[in-house]
């Protein structure tokens, strides 16, 4: 990373191993101008360094570069990792009482949400548990029934929304 760039994590709403090959995401990141570019975990995370700029534009970038050398864009949310570490920092997930097996999640939003909610919002033992600017936090415990709290996400904020577990989020934070 050059002294005049910023380090950021876009991800990538919707990538799979099935869907999408890492390498090739790499090679779009990097036709995009984007330097120091890392995959992370096969699910569309990708770290890369840029000349700071407003995240929309990065973002805007990101996805016509994926249009433009695989045929297809995947939404993509871009944080600076700075923003990322302090959100770990924070620890997010203190305030609340959570089973030991529950999955600490934070969903990233494109706009901030500006509606009123009551919280916390459960289903099926899926919790939106708070809801700062444009991060969702919310605990689920796995179970039979699938990913409840997708669903739950979906119908509150809409499809414009990716999510990652907390350990995810700390891995990208410093990559």
């Amino acid at each position: 990373m050059t002294p005049a760039t910023t380090r950021y994590t876009a991800f990538l709403r919707g990538v799979s191993p099935m869907n999408c090959k890492m390498p090739e995401l790499k090679r779009c990141f990097e036709a995009a101008g984007f330097e120091d570019v890392r995959t992370l975990l096969s699910s569309g995370n990708v770290a890369f360094s840029a000349r700071p700029d407003i995240v929309p534009v990065l973002e805007k970038q990101a996805e016509e570069a994926m249009q433009r050398h695989m045929d297809r864009m995947f939404h993509t949310i871009v944080r600076p990792s700075t923003f990322l570490q302090s959100l770990i920092a924070s620890d997010p997930f203190a305030a609340f009482e959570l089973p030991a097996d529950a999955k600490r999640i934070v969903t990233f939003l494109k706009q901030p949400y500006e509606g009123r909610l009551e919280l916390p919002i459960e289903r099926d033992r899926a919790s939106i548990l708070r809801v700062d600017n444009t991060e969702v936090f919310c605990a689920y415990v796995p179970n039979e029934t699938g990913p409840a709290f997708m669903s739950l996400l979906e119908r509150t904020f809409g499809k414009a929304v990716t999510t990652r577990t907390l350990d995810t989020v700390r891995k990208c934070s410093t990559a």
